[in-house]
């Protein structure tokens, strides 16, 4: 099992390049995760940028998907201030341009009470009265190692309730702690919310937008995922993402195409 943090590393190659090594076991259909993605981007970032040692803000686009396998991430620090870096930074392999992404960087604190927020966290079913996602969903044809690393289980009683939403928890194996990078992945992590309004199950992510909050509490993070407009080939989707202590920890806009089976 290759851990997640092992995963995600990358090994400076000069003063603004390092070098990586994508990990096939967080691939879905073989193709990494586009939150496994950022958060490789992210790890660049903060070494690059030094001073600063959490995303608060990432947004990406994905131009086109890489093998698992070897890669390099350019870096550049557009400011650096006292309370927040700004950073871009660029995975590429064989002479493609991949992915890139912009990040806000700070420090953060512990999820504290907020002054207001607009939703209590989505009623979930108890997390062992779940089971865990398998990696090989029956009749799909498609295989998820991703699933393999880490724990998703899903309330699908829930499902349709209301129409265009997924709620559920993640866990990291081995009683792993989420930390804001981390959470950059788990923002990707579930299913797409068009699952549950007749899609088949191709949704590729054209941008990603990631808030991290503050640094989540020990144990699982609340998740819910909902579909917010579908038109003809495109889908926006909305992530929300509690800690155990029922804190938000993160949130996350996505722009996605997908597809209708055939009539």
């Amino acid at each position: 099992m290759a851990g997640f943090t092992d995963a995600t590393s990358v090994q400076r190659a000069d003063d603004d390049s390092f070098d990586t090594d994508l990990d096939p076991l967080w691939t879905v259909g073989g193709k990494p995760n586009g939150g496994y993605l950022l958060a490789i981007l992210a790890r660049a970032a903060i070494e690059t940028a030094g001073t600063h040692p959490d995303p608060l803000s990432a947004s990406a686009v994905y131009l086109s998907p890489p093998d698992p396998g070897p890669a390099a991430v350019t870096v550049e620090v557009l400011r650096a201030g006292r309370s927040a870096s700004q950073v871009r930074a660029r995975l590429s392999q064989k002479d493609r341009t991949c992915v890139e992404a912009l990040f806000t960087l700070g420090a953060l604190a512990a999820a504290g009470e907020p002054r207001w927020v607009d939703a209590a966290p989505p009623p979930v079913a108890a997390e062992d009265a779940l089971f865990a996602t398998p990696s090989q969903a029956p009749g799909t044809g498609l295989r998820i190692d991703m699933l393999d690393q880490f724990e998703q289980r899903i309330d699908w009683q829930a499902v349709g309730d209301p129409p265009g939403e997924l709620r559920g928890w993640l866990r990291l194996p081995d009683g792993a702690a989420w930390d804001p990078v981390s959470l950059l992945f788990a923002a990707d992590a579930f299913p797409p919310a068009t699952f549950t309004l007749g899609s088949n199950g191709w949704t590729p992510t054209l941008e990603l937008t990631v808030y991290v909050r503050a640094l989540p509490a020990p144990g699982p993070l609340r998740v819910r995922q909902r579909a917010r407009l579908l038109t003809e080939s495109l889908v926006d989707q909305v992530c929300e993402i509690w800690d155990a202590e029922d804190r938000i920890v993160a949130q996350a806009t996505q722009l996605a195409a997908y597809r209708m089976p055939a009539s």
